[in-house]
């Protein structure tokens, strides 16, 4: 999945690629900035440099990358960014996280930014319509939160004794707390009760929502994909200690 999102995204960044050599009118090599969240995990820089090579990019060959990971502190992001535009990087790219796509807007209204991202572009400002983007934005987005329904109705199909699920998300991230409140719409008509087991990046307790989730009888639980949660189910097993799990 994380492969065919990126060769989308590779067809924008091309696409910005051209306007910005067009625009230069130079022989030098294109550079791309790249904002992520984790070197290793969903947003993996790897699936990234195979779909360039699959173009026929070879990284410091015919395309240079500069890369800024933020390994889940988000306070790190506009300070990254800034990093990435004093290089005057042809195209910056941002992977996965709503707040390095705006401060990525923010820092630049004139170098293209490629964003991939979960979140309606719309709904969250960063771009005035998807036919018309506007600015200096493209990308593509999996829209996978609005699968929220459907999700606690599968769950709900798959255990026919299912009463409260717990839905473990960061409230430190704008996109997790959009996603927390389409469940909670999707609950109500649904006539699950949702538990919130929220945390707070860059330091969760885990095993402090985990055992209020076990004292109030949670039989499932529904993991809002976020750079925490992601980090942690990397290196500490988390889904391990799930007894049902749904994660986004």
């Amino acid at each position: 999945m994380t492969k065919k999102v990126f060769r989308f995204a590779l067809a924008a960044l091309l696409f910005a690629l051209c306007f910005s050599a067009e625009a230069q009118q130079t022989k030098k090599i294109p550079r791309i900035g790249f904002l992520g969240g984790n070197r290793e995990g969903p947003s993996s820089v790897g699936a990234f440099q195979r779909g360039l090579q699959d173009l026929g990019y070879i990284e410091e060959k015919n395309i240079l990358i500069a890369y800024r990971f933020f390994e889940g502190n988000m306070d790190r992001i506009p300070t990254l960014v800034t990093e990435l535009v004093q290089l005057k990087v042809d195209v910056l790219v941002v992977a996965g996280t709503l707040a390095g796509i705006r401060a990525a807007k923010q820092a630049t209204k004139t170098i293209p930014i490629v964003m991939v991202t979960t979140q309606d572009p719309v709904a969250t400002g960063l771009v005035d319509s998807l036919a018309r983007p506007g600015g200096n934005v493209t990308g593509v987005t999996t829209l996978t939160r609005d699968l929220s329904g459907k999700r606690l109705e599968l769950l709900k199909e798959a255990l026919l004794s299912i009463s409260r699920v717990g839905v473990l998300w960061d409230t430190t991230a704008v996109g997790p707390a959009i996603a927390f409140k389409e469940y909670e719409a999707a609950a109500v008509g649904l006539k699950i009760q949702l538990q919130s087991l929220a945390v707070r990046g860059p330091n969760p307790d885990f095993e402090g929502v985990f055992q209020a989730a076990t004292k109030q009888r949670v039989s499932a639980l529904i993991a809002i994909a976020s750079v925490v949660l992601s980090r942690y189910s990397a290196d500490r097993g988390a889904c391990d200690k799930e007894p049902d799990a749904i994660h986004e």
